[in-house]
């Protein structure tokens, strides 16, 4: 098309959201995706909890500590391996920075304002007819081994009352008899916290009803797969063209919303941006006998079992080891364990998928949504949104689209 468009580069959920909301505000939009469909980098298989009450930061008080006894345990939650990059070292800096009781409350209110944003979008695109890809309001059960990690999530219950949480304490004996597929969990139990209104649902296939929902509005969007980002042309402190192997569009405005890729296109542009990925596993298997009618996540463990449209799926994991996004055998396996010891009963696990993928973080976990600082006056991001990318899809385009009204109002 020769008329100047707004490109998205990115078609996962962050992305898709935001084409449908600049669309809907009147923006024409092309999105730009390097893989063949929609879907298929984080947003692929992730683990399928719409999280909105727990939405702290990985960085917070006592990690660093326990990110050290992690180094010496196969199967824990956090994994790090030491690569010759200055990007990894600074993430690593500023995330031990940001692990303070202080940046970690204030972090976990602006990503509560995006997650509340989110629901109530996603509430009122339900009403409207959105379907099809799994949604259900079951509720959340976060299970702690022990007294000192129940305590202090009894002192976070009161940071997000005040929030708006809904959120109750639950004794051992509690959380068994709220979800009688607890039966078979191992180890010690001292508690959990309950959230009654939090969803599940599958963000692949929330993003596939988001492109349908596009088509059927009518909106201008273009969707142009298998077309990588390969360079910029820049003038007058604006970004004029995106280069693909094919050829080149005139851009109007550009929104990175690549993921871990974003950081990449960003330093074409001149930008050295505080990202770097989180690999990311999960298992997804058909239902069995035992499967949980509640998302249960096993906090000390850092893997969350979620029910999703008559099956399980498990996921886990926080691993800096650079790019890769294959599955590691040893990660794989160590999943495969937990849930035979915890779970043997709620999925089908011999005919489990596997997968792997990359989140994009940011050290204090808080996304980068707007302007770009020092970088092209038409240069957006929307990026960084670690594992809660699908809770917070909806309310990030929507704070998107609200930066970049004042520039539609001056064209």
């Amino acid at each position: 098309m020769d008329e100047a468009r707004v490109l998205i580069v990115g078609a996962g959920v962050i992305g898709l959201c935001s084409a449908w909301r600049l669309a809907r505000a009147g923006w024409p939009v092309t999105v730009l995706e390097r893989r063949g469909e929609a879907a298929a980098g984080a947003s692929h298989a992730n683990g399928g909890q719409l999280s909105y009450s727990y939405v702290a930061p990985l960085a917070d008080a006592g990690v660093p500590a326990k990110a050290l006894a992690w180094l010496l345990s196969a199967d824990a939650p956090m994994r790090l391996r030491p690569r010759w990059d200055a990007a990894q070292w600074q993430w690593l800096w500023r995330f031990y920075r940001a692990c303070n009781r202080e940046a970690n409350r204030a972090g976990s209110a602006q990503l509560w304002r995006l997650a509340q944003s989110s629901r109530q979008q996603l509430d009122a695109l339900r009403a409207e007819g959105l379907d099809g890809f799994a949604w259900r309001r079951n509720g959340k059960l976060v299970l702690y081994r022990g007294a000192a990690a129940l305590e202090h999530a009894r002192q976070g219950m009161a940071a997000l009352s005040e929030l708006g949480a809904r959120q109750r304490l639950l004794d051992a004996d509690a959380c068994r008899a709220l979800e009688p597929a607890l039966a078979g969990l191992s180890g010690p139990l001292a508690g959990g916290v309950h959230t009654p209104d939090e969803e599940v649902a599958d963000c692949r296939l929330f993003c596939l009803a988001m492109q349908r929902r596009m088509r059927d509005e009518g909106l201008d969007v273009e969707f142009r797969f298998g077309e990588e980002v390969v360079g910029f042309e820049l003038a007058q402190g604006r970004v004029r063209q995106v280069w693909l192997p094919g050829g080149a569009l005139p851009c109007r405005h550009l929104v990175l919303a690549a993921g871990v890729g974003g950081a990449g296109l960003a330093r074409k542009l001149g930008l050295r941006l505080p990202l770097y990925p989180l690999k990311g596993y999960s298992l997804d298997m058909p239902a069995g006998e035992g499967l949980p009618a509640l998302s249960v996540t096993d906090f000390e463990r850092k893997i969350l079992y979620a029910p999703i449209g008559g099956r399980l799926r498990v996921a886990a994991a926080a691993d800096l080891v650079g790019y890769d996004e294959s599955p590691d055998p040893r990660r794989v396996a160590g999943l495969r364990r937990q849930v035979m010891r915890d779970w043997p009963r709620a999925g089908r696990l011999e005919q489990a998928a596997e997968w792997a993928g990359l989140r994009p973080a940011t050290p204090d976990g808080v996304p980068l949504i707007g302007r770009a600082p020092g970088g092209p006056a038409n240069l957006w991001l929307n990026l960084g949104h670690g594992a809660l990318g699908f809770t917070l899809a909806l309310g990030s385009a929507e704070r998107l689209a609200r930066e970049m009204a004042g520039e539609m109002a001056g064209e």
